[in-house]
């Protein structure tokens, strides 16, 4: 699993293996989200989550949504071969 962005001690990981639409997760100690990224236009959305705090979840939510054309490409990138 390709780690595509650090946020703090998180990472931001896509699964080659994974499936549509297109997203993320964000791993943490005790801790993972999912968001949808509604490439290309955004924004970013909460599919789930367990261990994060509302305002963690917001805050990220705003950290990925100013790299969402990177998520995009990474991807794109990632899942060319499907």
């Amino acid at each position: 699993m390709p780690t595509i962005l650090r946020l703090g001690g998180l990472r931001v990981v896509i699964y080659p293996n994974d499936h549509l639409p297109e997203h993320v997760h964000v791993l943490g100690p005790n801790c993972e989200a999912v968001f949808e990224l509604h490439c290309p236009e955004g924004p970013v959305t909460l599919r789930e989550s367990y261990g994060f705090t509302t305002k963690q979840l917001r805050r990220l939510m705003e950290q990925l949504n100013t790299v969402l054309l990177d998520l995009c490409s990474a991807w794109e990138s990632i899942h060319d071969s499907d």
